[in-house]
């Protein structure tokens, strides 16, 4: 390696994961170039089809979260989860969910009241990337380098040399970059090049999935319209999402396991006895998108100057949403340590929590949504033969099964738990203390100020969320005012680490949460340390912070 860099940072990949890591290192001032094969524009797949609140909240910092909430369903169009014998079938049950235009005011309903200034957001990804792709684009310091692959990646001490081709002209050249990220998806070339291995389930289940334009169904669907739709029948078992609430719809058949194969079933008659239509109801396919449900994580998610993030780092059927989510979290934890290293103020073992933090969280979320998919197969499979019979026995069958599915299924929908309960533990900058973070489920978290843990969310009295006000680096959030934070400040200072201080004694809507009266928090909002008073050696706690050491502090006598 020469001491010239093209750029700090060369991300391979320009999907959601890519664009993002590229969007909150540009905001922190670093050079960044994106390589990406496809055309700029170029439509992405139908894939993902909600954005998360932790999401949403990291697109808030990002500038984008207002851009996100135009797009997508009709703003009055409910974004309910409903079951049905088929699409155009008889109800047995409804998850309901507001519209995005009642996203921030409706009160009543199991997807309300959520404790974050950005609830959910469903939209799918053909609206998403787009507008992640313009706001990418707009920053400076970006470059988008389409119809460009990676062929080859080599490493020095000081950065890492990259192979480019062309795809246009079919020629090559070198790059050079500080440090390279894959977020090239699950076939992603950069972790095999830097030697990591998917380990876990390479099977759960098969889907064979069509995304379709039909002008009629929506007018054959009976009742309140909604964002997705689980047809339950003996037939066949499937899932329906609207896509831009007319014409666009992607139809999801979940195989069993005697139908090895995406062709092991019809997929024309599937998608009739999923949607409840007959011969004659005509549709047109737009695009196949088959795809395997899987539980699989990477053995490591860095080697010296690359890492990876997103599908390139972990692959599993996205229950609740949690796999293109998962993977922005992956890039908003990465770029922070990343721009602390290129500022100067970190030491470079500081990334070694990339992989601390975020492997053990994928690993614990993976085997969330693979237990719910088993559970969901288990459920298909156990459809009554008479659930359709227009008699007693098939209206109590349908109410059983009804009753099940919502129980089982609201928690993904409503999923605080993953959204707000996750915690990172061994982060080696992290300060623990003596209590462990409380544990959490896919819909139910209890807020905490354990390091590791994301900051409660409340909103202060002038109307900002508490997010609104922290800062790019560190945030110590004081609760008495009578605290002298001078020495940490005067320590950060001289390590140039970035540390704002917030008062907020005398607020209104803190958080029984916050019972201490120091809360320091880092950008991406997870408390790294707490006390009553500042350490008697503060410039450990700085260090600790920069990476620079792993040893435990001396409190406060």
């Amino acid at each position: 390696m020469t001491n010239t860099l093209d750029t700090d940072v060369l991300i391979v990949g320009a999907g959601p994961v890519g664009l993002t890591l590229a969007m909150d290192l540009a905001q922190r001032g670093i050079k960044v170039m994106v390589a990406e094969i496809r055309r700029y524009a170029e439509p992405p797949n139908v894939k993902c089809n909600h954005v998360s609140a932790r999401t949403m909240e990291q697109f808030r910092r990002l500038g984008v979260a207002g851009k996100l909430r135009q797009a997508g369903l009709p703003e009055d169009y409910p974004n309910d989860v409903v079951f049905r014998t088929s699409m155009t079938g008889v109800e047995l049950t409804r998850i309901p969910i507001p519209c995005r235009r009642d996203r921030y005011t409706e009160t009543v309903g199991p997807d309300t009241g959520w404790p974050t200034p950005e609830p959910p957001h469903r939209i799918n990804q053909i609206y998403l990337e787009p507008i992640l792709l313009e706001h990418a684009a707009a920053q400076s310091g970006v470059t988008l380098l389409n119809r460009t692959q990676v062929l080859d990646i080599s490493q020095a001490s000081d950065g890492v040399e990259a192979t480019l081709l062309d795809i246009n002209t079919n020629t090559q050249r070198k790059l050079r970059a500080r440090y390279l990220v894959g977020c090239d998806g699950g076939s992603s070339g950069v972790r095999k090049q830097m030697g990591a291995k998917l380990e876990g389930t390479a099977v759960i289940q098969r889907v064979q999935s069509t995304f379709i334009r039909t002008p009629k169904l929506r007018a054959m669907l009976p009742g309140r319209p909604a964002w997705c739709y689980y047809s339950v029948n003996p037939r066949r078992c499937g899932t329906v999402f609207a896509i831009d609430g007319h014409d666009t719809w992607l139809v999801h058949n979940h195989l069993n396991a005697e139908e090895p194969e995406f062709d092991s079933v019809d997929r024309d008659q599937s998608i009739r006895d999923i949607l409840g239509v007959g011969p004659d109801f005509e549709y047109e396919v737009i695009s196949k998108e088959d795809w395997v449900g899987r539980r699989l994580v990477a053995n490591r998610f860095r080697n010296g100057n690359v890492f990876i993030a997103g599908d390139a780092a972990h692959l599993w059927v996205p229950y609740a949403g949690y796999g293109m989510n998962a993977g922005i979290a992956d890039a908003t934890n990465l770029a922070w340590l990343l721009a602390a290293r290129l500022q100067g103020w970190a030491d470079e073992s500081m990334l070694d929590a990339y992989e601390a933090e975020r492997q053990p969280i994928t690993e614990q979320v993976s085997y969330f949504v693979m237990d719910h998919a088993q559970k969901m197969i288990k459920a298909r499979r156990a459809v009554p033969p008479n659930i359709e019979a227009e008699d007693a026995d098939g209206a109590a069958a349908r109410a059983l099964i009804g009753q099940e599915a919502y129980d089982l299924n609201v928690q993904q929908f409503c999923c605080a738990g993953l959204n707000f309960g996750y915690f990172y533990s061994g982060s080696p900058i992290m300060v623990t203390d003596e209590e462990q973070p409380p544990g959490y489920t896919m819909g139910g978290f209890t807020p905490s100020t354990v390091p590791g843990c994301r900051a409660p969310h409340f909103w202060l009295d002038d109307g900002r969320s508490l997010y609104d006000v922290l800062g790019a680096g560190y945030t110590l959030l004081r609760f008495d005012g009578s605290v002298d934070a001078a020495p940490l400040i005067a320590a950060a200072k001289v390590a140039r680490l970035p540390l704002q201080v917030i008062d907020l004694q005398g607020q209104s809507a803190v958080p029984e949460a916050y019972r201490h009266k120091l809360v320091l928090c880092r950008s991406d909002q997870h408390v790294v340390w707490r006390g009553d008073q500042v350490p008697v050696q503060p410039e450990q706690l700085v260090d600790i912070l920069r990476g620079v050491r792993r040893q435990q502090l001396k409190l406060a006598a």
